[in-house]
């Protein structure tokens, strides 16, 4: 299995994705949240990259041919784009608490 996401393909990936509705225009359609939207993305795509490492881990584990530093990157970008999900969550979790701490 050759078919590993780089990261780097990944981020750049959910702004173009064409089944978001709003993110082509800089203004959003009414009723769409375009930040949710992307999130979701970002969920679904880290999620797939776990998929992908799992499945060549399992592979590697059958003994099916599968060469070893393929599935050590794949379960690397993997944690990398975890890692980098939870920093964004932690981000906007920061800033919502700091908007709520602003005084009226």
């Amino acid at each position: 299995m050759s078919g590993v996401t780089p990261i780097t393909t990944v981020i750049e990936g959910v702004y173009n994705r064409p089944e978001l509705p709003g993110l082509e225009s800089a203004t959003p359609k009414p009723g769409a949240d375009p930040l949710g939207e992307v999130f979701s993305g970002v969920l679904d795509t880290v999620n797939e990259l776990h998929t992908q490492a799992g499945v060549m881990e399992e592979s590697l584990y059958s003994n099916d041919p599968v060469e070893l530093h393929r599935v050590m990157i794949a379960a690397e970008q993997a944690g990398v784009a975890t890692d980098l999900l939870l920093q964004i969550r932690n981000r906007l979790i920061e800033g919502y608490q700091t908007l709520m701490r602003m005084p009226v």
